[in-house]
């Protein structure tokens, strides 16, 4: 209630962006997952892999479990496969779990990640002993881990100024490209 006779103070919070970024899946990358009397079996994940996922309500979480630090349908999380694998980017400033989770990122407790999904296409090569997961059927969550079954995966944190430099550019870069081909297009008008 306000009146009249206390004084108010009114202070506006600048929050600080807490991006992290990393590889969740790597892309025909066979991975050790058991041995057994010197046996050793492999899984690899296709590059075609999430081509048919349903990745519309991932969460990113902490050893695959506990609260979210991030979420794909508050855009807090974004997902893309791209040629290496499945990268992620995240805002981890929106509440307390994303912002303990990005120090830990950042005071290198997590640096690898893993992921929980569903398949609707496999095969498996009784040669090599190696399960090739063609079809994930659907990601449900994204994960830091401690110790990751995929060690070529990865997650960073990101200083805010690194983030702005790289959308600098590229657009700088998409400048360039732009009046290269303006430039290209005025030689050609010219010729003719």
């Amino acid at each position: 209630m306000i009146t009249n006779n206390r004084q108010y103070r009114n202070f506006d919070f600048e929050t600080k962006e807490m991006r992290v970024e990393g590889q969740a899946v790597t892309f025909e990358n066979p991975t050790l997952m058991f041995e057994v009397d010197g046996m050793q079996f492999y899984e690899v994940i296709s590059r075609s892999a999430f081509e048919e996922a349903k990745i519309d309500d991932v969460v990113l979480v902490i050893d695959h479990k506990g609260k979210p630090a991030a979420k794909t349908k508050n855009g807090t999380l974004e997902l893309k496969a791209n040629e290496s694998g499945l990268f992620i980017s995240a805002d981890l400033s929106r509440n307390a779990t994303g912002r303990e989770l990005h120090e830990d990122i950042e005071n290198g407790f997590y640096d690898k990640m893993s992921f929980a999904f569903t398949i609707s296409s496999e095969s498996y090569d009784k040669k090599t002993r190696t399960r090739r997961i063609e079809k994930i059927d659907r990601l449900y969550d994204v994960s830091a881990v401690t110790f990751p079954a995929y060690e070529n995966t990865s997650i960073n944190a990101r200083s805010f100024f690194e983030v702005e430099a790289e959308k600098e550019n590229k657009l700088n870069a998409e400048a360039i490209k732009h009046e290269r081909a303006m430039n290209e297009l005025k030689q050609k008008v010219g010729k003719e």
